[in-house]
């Protein structure tokens, strides 16, 4: 006789789950590189089945309007929230990309943007260290400043791939990559 587990999980009122998932959402933002005021407020327009106005976004999150315009304004900046003209409504509306694939990109670009570029840069930089070639400190640096822009340049391309990708291709290629 087979011993079957049985795991029960718990259900969820909607206002117990969408605080959950705010947090949840909170904290990967961090993941990301933005804070988790921010990352908050995009999961709360994320999931808003309309678009909210700053007001509605301050009280539902218990944050100041300098609070909520800052960040939706750099959430307009990452392209993950765009204004939304309501018909006769004198407010500012916002709304997120729903699409989840279409947000992962964005996010891949605006990190590469930020972080794998200027590290770049400095790594070409570095790799070209003046001095005499035969003095070890000197050829150890340039080959590790060589290796590190060799590898942070695959990186870049990898990005570069995903961004350009359909996403059951890439998701595709990932499984074949693991195999």
């Amino acid at each position: 006789m087979k011993l079957q587990k049985l795991y029960y999980l718990s259900t969820m009122k909607y206002d117990e789950a969408k605080s959950k998932f705010l947090e949840t959402w909170g904290k990967l933002g961090s993941e990301w590189g933005i804070n988790r005021t921010m990352a908050q407020i995009h999961a709360l327009l994320l999931i808003a089945p309309e678009p909210l106005s700053a007001e509605e976004i301050m009280e539902e999150l218990n944050i100041s309007r300098g609070n909520v315009n800052m960040n939706v304004r750099e959430l307009i900046d990452w392209d993950l929230v765009n204004k939304v003209l309501v018909q006769g409504e004198r407010k500012e509306y916002f709304s997120a990309e729903k699409d989840i694939w279409e947000i992962a990109k964005r996010v891949a670009k605006e990190r590469k943007r930020r972080e794998i570029e200027p590290v770049l840069k400095v790594l070409e930089q570095l790799s070209r260290v003046e001095g005499d070639k035969k003095d070890k400190k000197i050829k150890e640096f340039a080959n590790k400043m060589g290796e590190l822009n060799n590898f942070v340049s695959k990186m870049d391309k990898s990005v570069d791939t995903m961004l350009k990708a359909d996403e059951n291709w890439f998701f595709g290629s990932v499984i074949k990559m693991i195999r």
